[in-house]
């Protein structure tokens, strides 16, 4: 299987994130990435969007659905976001989208810390396999997977991708 070049990938997606905020109207969009992936594809779009802006990172760690399940993970770092996410436009990063179920987790944690303008899912792969009912807005590319594979971005300098 081929996967994506992921700088060719990076820079389409910075260009549609570019556009969607312009077409948005998104002046100043909090850039949230969940960690540790989403962090560095964040990074990746932040000069698309306003090279000065601050990254945020959203550890969902304790909002996980297996939490039970699997325990937590021997290094949880915590999230750092503002103290209040009140009204503000968020652009919510990860770099790969599955079941959806992360992304459900950072929704819950992003509305623990207020109640935002809106939020905008950007993902740099989506391999479908959905168990709850969300998309992305923004998507660098969608490639299938055999059944049981998964990817693996690995980084940040180089970002890396490989089958699993």
């Amino acid at each position: 299987m081929n996967l994506p070049d992921i700088e060719q990938t990076c820079e389409s997606l910075g260009e549609q994130i570019k556009a969607f905020a312009a077409e948005r109207g998104l002046d100043d969009p909090l850039l949230v990435g969940i960690r540790t992936g989403g962090v560095w594809v964040a990074q990746r779009l932040q000069p698309y969007l306003n090279p000065n802006a601050e990254i945020n990172v959203l550890d969902i760690s304790f909002y996980r659905d297996d939490f039970t399940r699997h325990g937590l993970h021997p290094q949880v770092k915590g999230s750092e976001l503002p103290e209040s996410i009140e009204d503000r436009h968020i652009i919510l990063v990860d770099d790969v989208i599955m079941s959806g179920r992360t992304i459900r987790a950072a929704m819950n944690e992003l509305f623990d810390y207020g109640r935002p303008a809106s939020i905008s899912l950007v993902c740099l792969l989506d391999i479908g396999r959905r168990e709850l009912p969300i998309q992305p807005d923004l998507c660098g590319a969608t490639i299938a997977l055999n059944e049981g594979q998964l990817i693996k971005l690995g980084g940040p300098n180089p970002l890396t991708l490989s089958l699993a």
